[in-house]
């Protein structure tokens, strides 16, 4: 008969040995500037997926790190892909022209796909690993955290 304790030591056991199941993020296709992106089409890649809106200030002070991290990791297979949520394409014309992305930019202004990401607020941000699942997310933007962001990408990348 096995006791409490033999029971727990078998469950740490079995839990250290079988990974966590990552949750599959979400598929979607959305427009950019010119054409569309799927998630789908960026599988094999690790994907720093950050919703936006125009007025978002902390999004503001993201763009110049995202547009240092596609440059930093688009060889090594990391693709930055920021989702515009403004119902006004105007505004997010407007922003852009005065934060421009390096990355791609997608526009998603029916807000389609934050509900299925459970976005609660701006920015929010979900790195997904190259077979399609969340790996991490992040809500906000400070300096503070972009080296755990950032480790978590080459976390991801070395795989």
């Amino acid at each position: 008969m096995l006791t409490h304790r033999t029971l727990i030591l078998l469950s740490i056991i079995f839990f250290a040995i079988i990974p966590a199941l990552a949750e599959p993020a979400p598929s979607f296709t959305l427009p950019k500037s010119e054409g569309k992106v799927s998630l789908d089409s960026l599988r094999g890649h690790v994907v720093y997926l950050d919703f936006w809106a125009s007025w978002c200030d902390p999004c503001r002070k993201s763009f110049p790190w995202m547009n240092e991290l596609q440059q930093k990791y688009a060889d090594k297979g990391m693709v930055v892909v920021a989702v515009n949520l403004d119902s006004n394409p105007d505004k997010a014309d407007k922003f852009l022209a005065s934060h421009p992305a390096k990355f791609t930019v997608a526009f998603d202004p029916a807000a389609t796909l934050p509900p299925l990401y459970h976005v609660k607020a701006m920015p929010s941000t979900f790195i997904i690993d190259k077979e399609g699942n969340i790996a991490a997310s992040h809500i906000g933007f400070q300096e503070k955290d972009k080296a755990t962001l950032e480790k978590q990408i080459t976390e991801l990348l070395s795989k």
